[in-house]
């Protein structure tokens, strides 16, 4: 809780600070920093490819019907909140494009932390995370051009490559590094997560300098939406789950996973289509707002799983996976 506390207040430093000298986070000489957006992405994704194994596609085999249920959810609950919420607060039409992005984006890796401090099904958690990504190429563009075209173009075939080179070929890239290479560089398995979030420290930096004049004009109700499309993710998730009559913990995990999306990913599509200062405004937002949302639900759980203790699927799962 600490470490995560400490990561979402760094995020908070570096958005005041690149806010106050936007400069800075810019431009470099004659590079423009935007440019180190997609690269740190592919690097944050070539680690989660190294922490996945043929134990974690194993694991998937033995709760299809979780899984199948967690994928639903994390391509309809979050794509229409995000439409619905894009359409009624009237934000210009890039800005709400961004705000769908980040419903259509697939689960982020904030979430495996959450389901793990709140003792949630760990083991449902990263597999729906990994899976959902894999499916972003077919999924993202589709919906986005069924959601959002009505806000700005959007090129389906385009987005699939974007999303193909950020996620995919790192990912398998990291698969085949861990299967070949496991435990010889095991530096790797350390350094990824400083490299991840540092990376994406960077990446909110980048971002925020570069639409600060939006951000600013914005501010307050952008943050107004992003944190109501967080809570109702993390609400409807977990209620649907329970409406099907799933365990406590797999409830919990589909929670997750559904509200905390992968705002890196969405801010990247938003590089590759040259509209990092008004599509990658909402993401770069959502990022913070979901870690704070996150740590004190997962906190609250935690408090609660501990009094009632065993549940299902928490700490155990880390341990095997």
């Amino acid at each position: 809780m600490l470490k995560n506390t400490a990561f979402t207040l760094s995020i908070f430093i570096i958005v005041a600070i690149a806010l106050a000298f936007p400069d800075a986070f810019t431009q470099v000489g004659d590079y423009k920093l935007t440019g180190l957006i997609v690269p740190l992405l592919m690097i944050i994704m070539f680690g989660m490819g190294t922490s996945v194994g043929v134990a974690d596609f194993v694991r998937v085999a033995k709760m299809p019907k979780s899984i199948g249920v967690g994928l639903i959810c994390q391509y309809s609950i979050m794509p229409f909140i995000g439409m619905s919420l894009a359409t009624l607060s009237g934000m210009p039409p890039e800005i709400a494009a961004g705000i769908i992005l980040v419903g259509c984006a697939p689960g982020g890796l904030a979430s495996n932390v959450m389901a793990y401090i709140s003792g949630a099904n760990l083991a449902l958690s990263l597999s729906l995370t990994a899976f959902s990504t894999l499916l972003a190429p077919f999924a993202t563009p589709l919906l986005m051009s069924w959601l959002a075209g009505e806000h700005i173009p959007i090129d389906a075939v385009a987005m699939f490559w974007s999303i193909t080179k950020i996620v995919i070929l790192p990912v398998v890239a990291g698969l085949v590094f861990n299967h070949f290479l496991h435990g010889k560089f095991s530096f790797v398995d350390k350094a990824m997560p400083i490299v991840s979030m540092v990376g994406i420290v960077v990446i909110i930096a980048v971002i925020t300098a570069a639409g600060r004049d939006n951000l600013i004009t914005l501010g307050f109700a952008l943050i107004g939406i992003v944190v109501l499309q967080n809570v109702l993710g993390l609400a409807l998730g977990y209620l649907v789950a329970k409406l099907i009559r799933m365990d406590e913990a797999s409830a919990r995990a589909i929670a997750f996973e559904v509200g905390m999306q992968n705002s890196g990913l969405a801010s990247g599509i938003a590089v590759e289509m040259g509209r990092v200062a008004t599509m990658g405004i909402a993401p770069a937002v959502f990022g913070p707002m979901m870690n704070i949302n996150g740590s004190i639900l997962a906190s609250f759980w935690r408090k609660s799983a501990d009094k009632h203790r065993p549940l299902d699927m928490g700490t155990e799962s880390l341990e095997r996976s």
